[in-house]
């Protein structure tokens, strides 16, 4: 079966959202520059152009960020059949390997690949945070070409990274305050303070 992509905008202007007929990779992928972009070959591709700022890769989709000087419809389809004609030549690699039993790197690094969250060390709180936000969370702000991966808690707050369409978007705030802060103090009353955003 041939890949297809079709385009979906985002609550985030700048960044658009190609999405796959297929899976590409179990792990998401957060490229935040080109450099180490050589161990994923499709994103060393679109980083040639000179409109793509940062690149995040999860289960089907590819969330693109742009440069502010580029409109999305100058460039959408142009970014769109480049994917679907790469995609049907040579398939998705990645050779992160190294990575496999990482949870996040930092923000500053270049590259930040999540594997699933060892939650053996957590505390019960902490398990219960991952849980919810796992289960409640990510699949709403995945169809919005973004993700929200839980970093740690300390005090009643709990951090969270904020990845793809979600990182920069003008309506972040929002889901952080009104969206998981709330479910999380619904269900887990006074144990939760806030909720707010890590930047390592």
């Amino acid at each position: 079966m041939n890949f297809t992509i079709y385009m979906e905008s985002t609550p985030n202007p700048e960044v658009m959202k190609f999405v796959a007929n297929k899976i590409l990779t179990e792990n998401s992928i957060e490229l935040l520059n080109n450099k180490n972009s050589e161990q994923v070959p499709l994103a060393m591709e679109l980083f040639k152009f000179p409109f793509i700022k940062s690149i995040f890769i999860s289960y089907n989709f590819i969330s693109i960020t742009k440069n502010n000087d580029f409109d999305w419809y100058e460039i959408s389809t142009e970014v769109r059949q480049f994917i679907n004609n790469y995609l049907n030549q040579n398939g998705f690699v990645n050779n992160f390997k190294s990575y496999a039993n990482t949870e996040v790197k930092s923000k500053n690094d270049d590259v930040i690949e999540d594997a699933a969250i060892d939650t053996k060390n957590l505390s019960d709180i902490e398990k219960e945070i991952v849980s919810i936000i796992n289960q409640y969370i990510q699949p709403a702000v995945a169809a919005d070409g973004g993700s929200i991966v839980f970093k740690s808690y300390e005090d009643g707050i709990v951090y969270v990274i904020l990845k793809g369409a979600c990182s920069g978007c003008p309506s972040s705030t929002i889901t952080l305050k009104q969206g998981i802060e709330n479910l999380l103090k619904q269900k887990l009353g006074s144990q939760i303070k806030e909720v707010t955003a890590y930047n390592g």
